[in-house]
């Protein structure tokens, strides 16, 4: 092995390897199999155009000299983002461990048990500081949880509302205008009406069912809502503040005068600016809203012996499981960014929290009483942090602009010719006396430091918080670098993540995230970065994208290409307006109808009805293929409103359709748009591409093919390539003057995840890349084949093979055993694996997925994990083994039950927890049983605080 070849240390599979693995499956060599797993008429003709793959040294040097064309000044532009100090302990322990960003959503409880904890920190966090009773474990960004506190309402509406047709948004004009487009984006399909103006004028009418007002507001004042909110509710009106969540620490919080939403972003709780993103969005409400509310919420419940623990609770929420019938377009979190704004209120407790802000409100207080002074004109006389400035007759914005940028500073400039300030965590005393200074030199005044900002306030008294928050002792207990340290650590070591053993999740691409390509996000120079600083300051920024883009569109064949998508749904959203756009440029808007097949993701007729479309399923045959025929009939019969086909390839199913090119040309047909789920690229790169195939668009997720870790739930990144007759239809950004189809907060929605994927590429190469492929879609074919003969597969392609994934058949089981697909899951989690995905896409199996990642002697020892699980099975069929008393349907064995004096099963502990010889030698030890999946639901407890004896 070279031991300098990056792709010979990310693919787990040595040629060494190769007999063994192609002898089970029953093939000659490696290419024989992809020639009999993918149709010949869609194979590439020549390789990816791709430069030359770099080693791990080059591409350090390469990504280090990139990031230093960035120009890392101090930003006071605030507008929703703002500089901060991440701890290093959180830095260290958390955002640079990979047991915190290669774990997945926790779904499996038991093996999630430390995320969970440090998720429901978080929505504590949130709860306390809002003053609401319910948080969600975090949303994608500011700008999408204003969307989605609007579609909420909409769906909040009274019986009487929604005969009456009320359908107006009230949205104050003094709200960022990111923020304002998102809602814009997102309203329009929906029939959703916005109405913009100042809040103190606001004659409600019948029509008007919701408001949005920010607090602080676009200028930086404080407004009193109070009386605003009382008269929106007696006109049958709910309140949404988009608030600033450090403020809330002085502020007097909006569920305290009546919010019914509150949300924002928690990126200056110690997340980097990363040019804009990833940071974690929050989301709180009232109780009695919670069926309603998007996102993931984190309860308690017990274990089977009675023990507290933490869920996952009310799911069925969720947008995949609702499918059509979705009100929010989340199919993901910010889950490691909450977890580290988490930890961040935990590392400064209550007393930290509010001197920092109170430090930085004592900064902007003292600022404004000294410009002030020197002419400037007061625009907002409350203020948390934030000024906005009239400027004198003899100071013109360029002046004032020119003389800030020679002192590497940036400040906001707003269109009628104000200035903006945002003070921040890192803003020190010499800051301050800098920015004195630059106003004062283009005052043509003299100023002078001083040696010291006292404390000061100029918050009315009735707007002043006086109620406690994070009073929870977990908010005081690990204020020393040693105990926050150990506090981590607990946590972590509950979970299993790539760290311990393959995740192989179906449909989910759990693989290597390699040290590499994290490496550079650490760097100031990528970490430090405003979104909205002029262009020539990110030029580091710029060549990534453009760089990355380009890798990208040769990959998927296609012509352009957005990065604002946040999440894989998001992709899907963002590619289903383009498609609107597109046809309502053509004379062609009326088309409404998207066709899904069966077998699809939850998430793709979730975003349609969400982007304004109806949908209509085709069906697939008994081989897990669409039904052509059928597909073919319905999309005839609807062609004149037929907008476009949502089709994953390969399937979900697990395999590489024939047929693929004719349905594209069936779609195109009929006057619509092919969309192709991008979810399973990684079987298609360097073989084959959407482009290739037939598709007009596609998304990606960067956290599956493209080497981007899941962080236990986010964050995950969508970025949608387009053909070039949709290129005009891209989103734009308020920053760049077109709002069209905003989608996100940022103009380049997550750029801080880029350099993962743009690494992963770069060292992976045209090469390696298609190596990868074949070795992820070889990995699939040899767990399939060591199996056929106990569980055996539903579905194989036309030549018997399975695609990059395969469902495991386990509905016979239950039949023979009562054992279920949920039983052999939590088993699994005894012999140190996280479970497959469980009962999707068909119901009553497993779907596994084990990406080229893994070595062989993994895919072996897990193979030999489920046929243990077999013997298991067929020990209860035989009559060998309890039905009501196994290791399956008690399942998992947390290590308290082991060690226990008492042991109440037929079997022995040693059968429970060592159950082969690899497991003694490796094993994780569970700190929870079997969770009830219904008390947390019975009984949502949201917060710390909550018990089940209240």
């Amino acid at each position: 092995m070279k031991t300098d070849i990056f792709a010979n240390r990310h693919i787990g599979i040595s040629d060494s390897d190769l007999p063994k693995m192609l002898e089970k499956i029953g093939v000659g060599t490696l290419d024989e199999l992809i020639d009999k797993t993918i149709p010949k008429q869609i194979r590439l003709k020549k390789p990816l155009d791709l430069p030359p793959a770099m080693t791990e040294r080059e591409f350090s040097e390469h990504i280090t000299q990139m990031a230093s064309h960035n120009k890392v000044y101090k930003s006071y532009i605030g507008t929703g983002w703002y500089d901060t100090i991440t701890p290093a302990v959180i830095q260290r322990n958390v955002f640079e461990n990979p047991v915190w960003y290669t774990s997945y959503t926790p779904y499996q409880t038991e093996i999630s048990q430390g995320r969970l904890e440090a998720l429901i920190n978080f929505q504590t966090v949130i709860s306390d500081l809002t003053a609401m009773p319910l948080a969600n474990c975090s949303l994608l960004d500011e700008a999408t949880a204003a969307a989605e506190a609007a579609t909420m309402m909409f769906a909040l509406r009274s019986r009487a509302q929604q005969k009456a047709g009320a359908n107006t948004l009230f949205v104050d004009r003094e709200i960022f205008p990111q923020v304002q487009a998102v809602i814009r984006t997102r309203a329009i399909p929906q029939g959703i009406e916005i109405k913009t103006g100042d809040y103190k004028k606001l004659e409600f009418t019948p029509d008007i069912f919701g408001c949005i007002v920010q607090y602080p507001n676009n200028s930086g004042n404080i407004e009193n809502y109070s009386n605003f909110t009382a008269r929106a509710h007696e006109s049958g009106c709910k309140v949404a503040v988009d608030a600033d969540i450090l403020s809330l620490a002085l502020l007097v919080p909006p569920g305290e005068w009546g919010a019914d939403i509150v949300f924002g972003s928690t990126q200056r709780l110690g997340i980097p600016l990363f040019y804009g993103g990833p940071s974690a969005a929050y989301f709180a409400t009232r109780d009695e809203y919670k069926r309603n509310m998007p996102g993931r919420i984190i309860g308690l419940s017990k274990d089977k012996y009675g023990h507290v623990c933490y869920r996952m609770a009310l799911q069925t929420r969720e947008q995949h499981i609702k499918r059509e019938r979705a009100t929010s377009n989340i199919c993901t979190a910010q889950a490691l960014l909450a977890t580290m704004a988490g930890f961040y209120a935990i590392w400064h407790g209550a007393k930290g929290i509010k001197e920092i802000a109170q430090r930085i409100h004592s900064i902007t207080n003292w600022l404004n009483l000294r410009l002030t002074g020197l002419g400037y004109i007061e625009r907002n006389e409350t203020f948390f942090d934030t000024l906005r400035l009239g400027l004198p007759e003899n100071v013109s914005q360029e002046k004032l602009r020119t003389i800030a940028l020679s002192k590497e500073v940036n400040l906001r400039y707003f269109d009628n010719g104000d200035v903006g300030i945002s003070i921040d965590e890192a803003t020190t005393l010499a800051d301050a006396n800098q920015l004195f200074m630059i106003f004062g030199i283009a005052a043509e005044e003299t100023v002078h430091e001083v040696k010291d900002i006292t404390d000061s306030s100029s918050i009315s008294p009735d707007m002043c918080r006086r109620s406690p928050f994070l009073t929870h002792e977990v908010f005081s207990l690990y204020h020393t670098e040693t105990e926050m340290m150990r506090y981590i650590k607990r946590l972590e070591r509950k979970d299993i993540s790539l760290t311990h053993s393959m995740i192989s999740l179906g449909s989910c691409t759990m693989k290597l995230n390699a040290a590499a390509e994290m490496l550079p996000l650490s760097n100031s120079a990528w970490m430090n970065i405003h979104p909205l600083v002029p262009e020539e300051q990110a030029q580091g920024y710029h060549e990534l994208i453009e760089n990355l883009s380009k890798q990208l569109l040769a990959i998927t064949g296609f012509d352009g290409i957005t990065f604002q998508p946040n999440s894989g749904a998001a992709g899907e959203y963002t590619g289903l307006r383009i498609i609107r756009s597109y046809l309502e440029s053509i004379g062609q808007g009326h088309r409404n109808l998207i066709l899904i097949p069966a077998s699809a993701h939850g998430t793709n007729p979730a975003s349609a009805v969400q982007a304004g479309y109806e949908t209509l399923t085709c069906a697939c045959d008994e081989h897990g293929n669409v039904d052509v025929n059928d597909l073919r009939e319905k999309a005839e019969a609807n062609k004149n409103r037929l907008a476009a086909l949502m089709i994953t390839y390969p399937s979900t199913h697990g395999i590489f359709e024939n047929d693929i090119m004719e349905i594209c040309q069936i779609i195109h047909a009929c006057g619509a748009q092919v969309y192709m789920d991008g979810a399973n690229m990684n079987a298609q790169v360097g073989l084959t591409n959407p482009s290739t195939i037939g598709a007009d668009l596609c998304h990606l997720n960067l956290h599956k093919t493209f080497a981007s870790p899941h962080g236990g739930g986010g964050p995950g990144v969508g970025p949608v390539c387009v053909s070039e007759h949709l290129i005009p239809f891209l989103p734009g950004h308020n920053l760049f003057g077109n709002d069209t189809n905003e989608v996100s907060s940022a103009p380049y929605g997550s750029a801080g995840i880029l350099p993962i994927t743009y690494g992963y590429i770069s060292m992976m190469g045209a090469k390696g890349l298609e190596q990868a492929t074949k070795t992820a879609i070889l990995n699939a074919n040899y767990l399939a084949a060591c199996l056929s003969d106990t569980y055996g597969t539903v579905y194989r392609g036309t030549n018997g093979y399975v695609g990059h994934e395969m469902i495991l058949e386990c509905r016979n089981i239950h039949e023979e055993s009562g054992i279920t697909e949920n039983d052999i899951a939590k088993r699994l989690m005894d012999y140190g694996y996280h479970a497959p995905t469980l009962s999707f896409p068909v119901h009553g199996t497993l779907m596994i997925e084990p990406t080229e990642s893994e070595s062989l002697s993994e895919l072996d020892n897990f193979i030999d994990c489920m046929l243990s699980i077999w013997n298991e099975i067929e020990e209860i069929k035989n009559g060998e083994a309890s039905k009501e008393d196994n290791v399956l349907v008690n399942a998992p064995h947390p290590e308290y039950e082991a060690v226990s004096d008492r042991w109440q099963h037929f079997y022995t502990r040693e059968k429970a927890v060592y159950p082969t010889t690899s497991v003694r030698e490796n094993k994780f030890w569970i700190n929870v049983a079997r969770v009830d999946n219904t008390l947390g639901d019975r009984k949502l407890l949201p917060t710390r605080y909550g018990s089940f004896t209240d």
